[in-house]
């Protein structure tokens, strides 16, 4: 596995809440505590990760106050796109919900 696809998948387990062990990102993704050590600085640099140290190796999340789904589109933003998707193609209806769904505020 790439070093960026392991990065992802890491940086997918903790945008979802997860605090998972150092040796526990090793065993899943079938390599060794350091290379995950070094996945996770190369992360830090831009994401607010915490290491926590523990008797049994510790773990890893991301900060509290981090929420990466937060709001981008203002309320009037939101409303025009929302107006612009109902008298929208399908395909181009798709595509503004996306845009909604990644951008405007959590469901």
């Amino acid at each position: 596995m790439k070093a960026a696809d392991r990065r992802n998948l890491i940086l997918a387990k903790l945008r979802n809440g997860g605090c998972m062990a150092m040796q526990d990102f090793a065993d899943a993704f079938g390599c060794s505590r350091q290379t995950v050590i070094k996945d996770i600085e190369a992360l830090s640099i831009s994401y607010p990760v915490i290491t926590i140290r523990g008797r049994y190796g510790g773990g890893v999340k991301l900060a509290d106050w981090y929420h990466p789904k937060e709001s981008y589109l203002s309320a009037k933003q939101l409303e025009v796109l929302t107006r612009l998707a109902n008298s929208a193609a399908p395909e181009d209806r798709t595509v503004l919900n996306s845009i909604m769904d990644q951008f405007g505020p959590r469901r």
